[in-house]
């Protein structure tokens, strides 16, 4: 249903840009969000973005090096990162909230019900 692409291996300070490819139609209905799972650490928010993509939200470590954005014509939905730092090493997941077209803030994991597998980026020092 969700499918990441776009990690890698990458250098600090280098640029990326994840994208997640969706095969149903719920997702032009949906917010959307990216989360990453550090090693050995939790699952974390990284960024929303509402149905229409008017509306980003994003977590307070990732504010101005991250943008997430989406193509409801493509029923894609991106993530780029700039200046990548090796503490954002993770595998990223791309998440759907089919129950609602806006975010659900202050819902565990914003209320996303499907997940893709991950893409790994991996930044190197």
């Amino acid at each position: 249903h969700l499918v990441e692409s776009g990690g890698g291996w990458v250098e600090a300070g280098d640029s990326l840009t994840l994208s997640c490819a969706a095969s149903g139609q719920s997702f032009t209905r949906s917010a959307t969000g990216w989360f990453r799972q550090a090693p050995g650490k939790e699952r974390e928010f990284v960024a929303a973005i509402d149905w229409s993509g008017l509306s980003p939200h994003y977590a307070d470590s990732v504010k101005g090096r991250f943008a997430i954005s989406r193509d409801n014509a493509k029923t894609e939905m991106y993530l780029h990162i700039e200046s990548l730092k090796p503490e954002d090493t993770a595998v990223y997941y791309c998440a759907e909230e089919s129950a609602s077209c806006y975010i659900a803030v202050g819902v565990r994991d914003y209320g996303m019900d499907y997940w893709g597998k991950g893409t790994t980026v991996t930044v190197s020092s």
